[in-house]
């Protein structure tokens, strides 16, 4: 069982709202106390908390921790008072049509999660911005890379855990078919199988990819394919056959080497913590022979790192 990092004192939203409001007065602002503070509540009592703090002070909480917080504990702090799908949405949106155009952080987002979760997400993003994902994706992405986005975030994926043997065995082959066994690359079927088949499924194909042609779907991927194509279709397949494993990685490219990928650290730490961190932090352990949490702690520092591991959790 996963146990949530709980306060000592668990204290109301109201008492949370008037502690917030109290970090902010004065000169300069108490970042640790809105840190401790923020980081160690769920969704549901964010939301709470941001209801009492307009209710007391008139203003939205989000404004105020955006005028009082700066750099990489701003962006993290605000990202995490969104609620999962709305977090999500504005992910998508400022990669799609921000100053910086990041279709890493597009694809990533939309290629790793759920159908249900693609079509929450998608309501959410057309009442907060007035317009389709889908018209974004059309505007900045190009090529079999669009053609990928679209059909995914517009096909109904059954999400349950059955499948069809036969099946499988037919996209095997024809994977197998659209590339390694010919010149050139059949990019439809791949789009075709990837953005219409269950995690279930294609995780089976992936298995009896390797189990008929003695290689792995991945290292055909890889091979066929390039550029965010190939990211878009690697996200898909990781993410049918352990989204952990998947996060884990991407995690440690983030870290890796000089500097630190801050955007993309945030993004994944904020967005997964009340998904699946546990199994991140389990995979990442095992693959990198690390915990997760010291690799965060050699990269960051200040209340940046206290916010990032106070959500990773020990």
């Amino acid at each position: 069982m996963s146990t949530m990092v709980v306060p000592p004192v668990l204290l109301s939203p109201r008492e949370d709202a008037i502690q917030l409001y109290r970090a902010f007065k004065g000169f300069g602002c108490d970042t640790a106390t809105v840190v401790n503070i923020l980081a160690h509540r769920d969704a549901t009592q964010r939301v709470l908390i941001q209801q009492e703090y307009k209710n007391i002070y008139s203003e939205e909480l989000i404004n105020r921790l955006s005028s009082e917080l700066s750099g990489k504990t701003k962006n993290a702090v605000l990202l995490w008072m969104h609620d999962p799908a709305g977090r999500d949405a504005t992910i998508v949106r400022k990669a799609l049509s921000g100053e910086l155009i990041d279709l890493q952080a597009a694809t990533e987002v939309i290629c790793s999660r759920t159908p249900s979760q693609i079509q929450t997400f998608k309501h959410i993003y057309y009442s907060k911005f007035g317009c389709q994902v889908e018209q974004d994706i059309e505007f900045q992405t190009s090529d079999d890379h669009k053609k990928l986005l679209l059909a995914y975030v517009t096909t109904i994926r059954y999400e349950g855990l059955e499948f069809d043997r036969t099946m499988v065995e037919k996209d095997a082959k024809a994977l197998f078919k659209a590339g390694e066994k010919k010149l050139g690359t059949d990019e439809k079927t791949f789009i075709h199988i990837f953005s219409g088949r269950s995690r279930a499924h294609l995780a089976a194909v992936s298995s009896a990819y390797r189990s008929m042609y003695g290689s792995s779907l991945k290292k055909a991927v890889k091979s066929e394919t390039s550029g965010k194509f190939e990211f878009a279709l690697l996200t898909i397949l990781r993410c049918a056959e352990n989204p952990a494993k998947y996060f884990a990685k991407e995690l440690y490219k983030s870290m890796k080497g000089l500097g630190t990928d801050d955007t993309t650290l945030v993004r994944i730490v904020v967005t997964r913590t009340e998904i699946d961190m546990q199994y991140i932090k389990a995979e990442y352990h095992r693959k990198y022979r690390k915990a997760l949490t010291d690799a965060i702690h050699s990269e960051t520092s200040g209340n940046y790192r206290t916010f990032l591991l106070s959500l990773v959790g020990s």
